[in-house]
């Protein structure tokens, strides 16, 4: 294969440039998304690792960066943690929900799996990799169930480029090519590392059935190079003396993954060009659906126009007798799901209470002094759960709601439509005090995916998927100054003073959160309300615009209609040429994508 011409970056911007314009004189709302998104800029390429959980991804990573043991191995998978390494002196810190700044953590495997699970861990090192590029591993989010999926797809947002892993055991399942064909929907370019080769001797059958199984079911990939990589021999490599360690390295076959990264860092700017452009072709997609619907239209044909206003009649009948009956499943679901929180908030309070409570029975001395400390961790552990579960609990809410009122095809076609209109809303909002960390959580029938809001970590971003943006900020709660205070003024190793200010503390500390909970489902309630009224209004927009334009066409004379026809067929001809265009480009940028030396010449 020959290396990438050095003119593909001029051409990758001219098709950017050329394709934006057009996306914003049919979509100014899609335009000024895809130009918020070209006006990134990229300071360090990014590479996202992602991939089915216990595939070695982790393993991987500390074997890139010459590290054993840097990115937690074989731990409990956490939900919603994920761990970007850059270039620096050794340190880490922490984001928690609610917090604005991180905080400084010296046990990054406790944090990145323990019970005070952060948003996201940053880990500085002076590895030489992390000089060309930035690493993000999702130890704690690999698995590709619905939620962790989402998570995983949340930090592909931010990714230059993926690289997707799998192991040797056995081909790719079908819920990890679903993942893969999702996470590339924005970012073009993918490397594939195939791990664990040293203990399956068959991995070159496995790597066979996997290009196989890529061609059936995500083509784009089907001719897409694997690495071969042994993460085990790489670190006995680090481990060994210099007699073996040349051996070692070079059957792990690490240095040339190594070196592929290296020459994706050097095409960043490239690679970034291509993720806007790989974006875009979504909407040239539905722009051409739209004018295909007007070439129809034009053809004025009798059993046509009787469809469409059949399905108008039949959305306005529904909108009217069956409006009420949304409202009340809304309102239904959201106070059910509120309830269920509330409860496993006091169940949890109640543990909480009776284990801190056994705590000031037997503790004596430095471990009652300590006991503020402990219970500010707990609060805290538990407010990131609750963030967790109702980001868990919204899709769920949001899914049986929506569902009830449209199917699959027409929520895909619709809640992409209300991105922007929801974003601004949100903007123009006062945020309610402790939402330094505000999140838009996407609500769609595939599950709920993270994009930040202001203040938050990710940066503004438009979901691919197309769906419902509601603004929920993550809860942040941990023991106040005064608790301090008061336990110092009340307690004084008083046992009966301990019992009070534990008491007090936890019952202030419920009234927060159930508090907070509300204001939750408040939010969410609105946003989906608006969110259906806005969709079936938009629906009925667009059937009266279509049978409009078949009632115009059905006035006019067959040269009228011709007329009609041709200058819909040009528009449909004119995005379809865009298509096209957008496709050659996004081919040729196949060749920013490097492959092993020995496949070079295939």
């Amino acid at each position: 294969m020959s290396r990438p011409g050095g003119d593909l970056a001029s051409v990758l911007d001219a098709a950017v440039r050329d394709t934006l314009a057009y996306v914003k004189s049919q979509d100014p709302d899609a335009g000024a998304e895809l130009a918020e998104l070209r006006r990134v800029r990229l300071t360090r390429p990014q590479v996202v690792i992602v991939g089915e959980t216990k595939r070695g991804k982790s393993s991987l990573i500390n074997a890139l960066l010459g590290v054993p043991g840097l990115s937690p191995v074989d731990a409990a998978v956490a939900t919603a943690t994920y761990l970007q390494f850059v270039p620096g002196e050794f340190a880490a810190k922490a984001w928690l929900p609610g917090a604005a700044e991180p905080i400084a953590i010296d046990d990054l495997a406790g944090w990145a799996t323990g019970a005070q699970r952060a948003r996201r861990i940053e880990v500085a090192h002076p590895a030489p990799l992390l000089r060309y590029v930035s690493l993000l591993d999702t130890p704690g989010v690999g698995g590709l169930d619905p939620a962790h999926a989402t998570v995983a797809l949340a930090a592909v947002e931010r990714a230059t480029a993926l690289m997707f892993v799998a192991d040797a055991s056995a081909p790719l399942s079908k819920p990890e090519l679903d993942f893969l064909v999702a996470a590339s929907e924005r970012v073009d370019a993918v490397v594939f590392a195939l791990t664990k080769v040293d203990a399956f001797p068959g991995w070159r059958r496995i790597a066979e059935d996997n290009q196989a199984l890529l061609r059936a079911h995500a083509p784009r990939f089907g001719d897409a190079p694997w690495f071969p990589v042994s993460s085990l021999l790489a670190e006995l490599a680090v481990q060994s003396g210099p007699a073996e360690q040349a051996a070692l390295v070079e059957a792990s076959k690490i240095a040339e993954l190594q070196h592929a990264l290296v020459e994706l860092a050097g095409r960043g700017h490239q690679l970034q060009l291509a993720n806007v452009l790989r974006a875009s072709r979504a909407d040239l997609v539905r722009l051409e659906e739209a004018a295909a619907d007007r070439v129809r239209a034009a053809d004025a044909d009798p059993v046509r126009v009787a469809q469409v206003r059949a399905e108008r009649a039949a959305l306005a009948a529904r909108k009217r007798t069956e409006s009420r009956q949304w409202t009340l499943l809304l309102s239904t679901e959201t106070q059910r799901a509120r309830v269920e929180t509330v409860g496993q908030l006091r169940t949890r309070i109640a543990a909480m209470q009776q284990e801190f409570s056994a705590r000031v029975d037997t503790g004596r001395g430095e471990a009652l002094a300590q006991l503020p400390d402990a219970l500010d961790a707990e609060l805290q552990a538990l407010a990131v759960e609750l963030s967790q579960g109702l980001e868990e609990t919204f899709a769920q809410v949001g899914d049986r709601v929506l569902a009830s009122v449209f199917d699959e095809a027409e929520r895909a076609a619709m809640l992409g439509r209300l991105n922007a209109s929801l974003r601004h809303a949100m903007d123009a909002a006062p945020p309610r005090d402790g939402s330094a960390d505000n999140l838009l959580i996407a609500l769609s029938a595939g599950g709920i995916a993270f994009m930040a809001g202001r203040g938050a970590i990710l940066g503004v971003s438009v979901f691919a998927a197309g769906g419902l943006l509601v603004p929920v900020a993550g809860i942040g709660l941990g023991l106040a100054a005064g608790g301090y205070v008061l336990y110092r003024r009340r307690v004084q190793q008083d046992r009966q003073q301990a019992r009070i200010w534990l008491r007090d503390v936890l019952g202030e500390a419920r009234a927060a959160l159930a508090d907070e909970i509300a204001n939750r489902f408040t939010d969410l309630q609105y946003a989906l309300s608006v969110a259906v009224d806005d969709a079936v209004e938009k629906r009925l927009r667009d059937l009266d615009a279509h049978i409009a334009e078949i009632d115009a066409a059905a006035a006019e004379d067959a040269a009228g209609r011709a007329k009609r026809r041709a200058a819909a067929q040009q528009e449909l001809d004119t995005v379809r040429a865009r298509l096209r265009a957008a496709d050659a480009v996004l081919a040729r940028a196949r060749a920013l994508t490097p492959v092993p030396h020995d496949q070079e010449d295939r």
